[in-house]
């Protein structure tokens, strides 16, 4: 494989970005296996598959009983196997999430190891479901068993030590500066990739002061000239994400929200209810524009998948709307990473057990400067929203515990506690009914090192999302008439798994139950080699 084009230095530098300078490509490019069936075919450029997509229709009479219906439909996928050469542009390239994420990166590309007083640690993607867990490919022919396989291998992806890294952020300090700020690394590593993330230095970003805290007013040293929306913004994002993808000569470039939470925006009607509202909006100055809604119309605009890693409402039903006029791709809301995962896979397990959760009480405390910004009320209300409405479709889907519009009682408190830094302390009681009036508490107390469990949740959003935009899909026709291909909707729910709120196309259900979340992003790579959603009934095992 080719070695990645030199960067011009001083243009880059300019553009604020870590490159790939190391000889050779860590992409996945070749496929670890191959799909024999008359339904796939492997060109040199694409995997072409015909897929039979079955599900269940049910109608439900005025007696109340029940008509079941199987129903299959045929579709056919196509997948693009050149893997790109792509960048990612991170709001808030500066703060605990963006140093800690580019540290990790020129980490395992340089493959660093650093001494800790608990000996001496690798670096690694722990935390990341694309690098750091498998799937189930099937069975063994002769024994048997289980063949799982490295998930990054079910499909070519672009491998993380690949990503050009840039990014915009209020604060000027150099990402060595910023990451020494931050106090989430240990020293012996942060003395390894100090020299070259001192080279690194934010672009200017967008701040508006009545959309985060007023202690994060001190920070604000980096800014492009003007505290409310308007068009020029929108025009100099742009640029900024193009001058970026010429310099490095990418292919691809995708952008993260990793910044402050902002308050949530009031939708008004004629301000940001349509596209064509929010443009007009933005061009007017109207203060009811986030900054983060900015970048999302800027990388629409833009074709730039835009990705929002914090819990603000950003995707207003205006951006929403102009992103399915130009088929951008969007996801949100709300990395998912420690306590609220913790919640959607126990509340999803105790239910389907058949326990009824009456009570949710969720506190934590923190000590970062996300914590700093959520001491404020309305920042924290963003956050309490995007915690709060996780178990909702796991309560839904059981009228046996929960009738009539019951719902658990749940409750969420944040502190911010400057000592205990990057550490997050969570606490959760669950509070449940179970047989004959009877009762169980489970008590949860997780420390959460916060920046390293949401880092590799970026890195996975921007490896889906990339896939993602090479995988286009039609309707099968029976009468042999031509249908387009076309992509994915504009609102990637595939995200879901890697985030607190998940956007959902407009009308659709929200899924919060993580195995769901996780099945459907197995399930959708699976289809695009050919290959069935995979049973776990194993029959082969039990009928003989």
């Amino acid at each position: 494989m080719a070695p990645h084009a030199e960067i011009d230095k001083s243009s880059s530098d300019r553009a604020g970005n870590v490159g790939n300078d190391h000889e050779g490509s860590s992409s996945f490019r070749k496929e670890l296996f191959t799909v024999k069936s008359p339904n796939v075919v492997y060109t040199e450029k694409e995997v072409l598959t015909k897929y039979t997509y079955r599900t269940t229709s049910v109608t439900r009479d005025d007696t109340g009983d029940y008509t079941v219906t199987p129903r299959e439909t045929q579709y056919d996928f196509k997948f693009d196997r050149n893997v790109p050469k792509v960048g990612v542009m991170l709001v808030g390239w500066g703060g605990n999430n963006g140093t800690t994420v580019t540290a990790g990166i020129i980490a395992n590309r340089r493959g660093l190891v650093w001494d800790t007083r608990e000996g001496p640690r690798n670096a690694n993607y722990y935390g990341s479901v694309v690098m750091g867990s498998t799937m189930k490919l099937g069975t063994d022919a002769k024994t048997q068993r289980d063949v799982n396989i490295p998930f990054h291998n079910v499909l070519p992806m672009v491998h993380p030590n690949d990503l050009v890294i840039g990014g915009w952020d209020i604060s000027s300090l150099n990402l060595s500066d910023a990451m020494d700020r931050a106090a989430v690394l240990e020293p012996t590593l942060k003395m390894q990739v100090k020299k070259e993330m001192a080279t690194m230095t934010p672009l200017p970003s967008i701040y508006y002061p009545d959309f985060i805290a007023s202690n994060q007013g001190d920070r604000a040293d980096n800014i492009i000239n003007g505290s409310v929306a308007c068009m020029g913004h929108v025009d100099h994002i742009r640029q900024d994400i193009r001058d970026f993808k010429r310099v490095n000569n990418l292919d691809k470039v995708i952008v993260q929200w990793t910044a402050n939470t902002e308050r949530f925006a009031d939708v008004v009607a004629g301000v940001n209810d349509t596209a064509d509202n929010l443009l007009k909006a933005i061009e007017e100055g109207q203060a009811e524009i986030a900054p983060s809604t900015i970048f999302a119309v800027a990388c629409i605009l833009e074709n730039a998948p835009f990705i929002n890693g914090s819990p603000q409402n950003t995707f207003v039903p205006g951006a929403i709307d102009l992103a399915e006029r130009y088929g951008a791709f969007i996801g949100g809301d709300d990395f998912k990473s420690g306590q609220t995962k913790m919640k959607s896979a126990l509340v999803e397990f105790l239910i389907n057990a058949g326990i009824k959760v009456t009570s949710i009480a969720s506190y934590n405390h923190l000590g970062n400067n996300d914590g700093k910004n959520l001491s404020e009320q309305k920042q924290f209300r963003s956050k309490e929203i995007s915690k709060s409405n996780v178990v909702d479709d796991m309560v839904d889907a059981n009228n046996v515990l929960y009738k009539d519009g019951e719902h658990p009682d749940h409750t969420v408190v944040i502190k911010y506690m400057p000592a205990v830094g990057d550490n997050k302390r969570a606490l959760d009681e669950y509070y449940a009914e179970i047989f004959l009036g009877g009762h169980q508490t489970i008590s949860i107390f997780n420390v959460c090192e916060d920046s390293l469990l949401a880092s590799p949740l970026i890195i996975d959003l921007v490896l889906i999302t990339e896939v993602m935009t090479r995988i286009q899909w039609k309707a099968s026709s029976n009468d042999g008439s031509a249908t387009a291909y076309q992509g994915f909707h504009s609102v990637l729910s595939i995200l879901s798994y890697m985030l607190k709120a998940p956007l959902t196309p407009p009308g659709t259900p929200v899924v919060n139950a993580l195995a769901k979340q996780r099945a459907a992003l197995t399930n959708i790579f699976r289809a695009c080699v050919g290959l069935e959603p995979e049973s776990d009934m194993s029959l082969e095992h039990k009928l003989f």
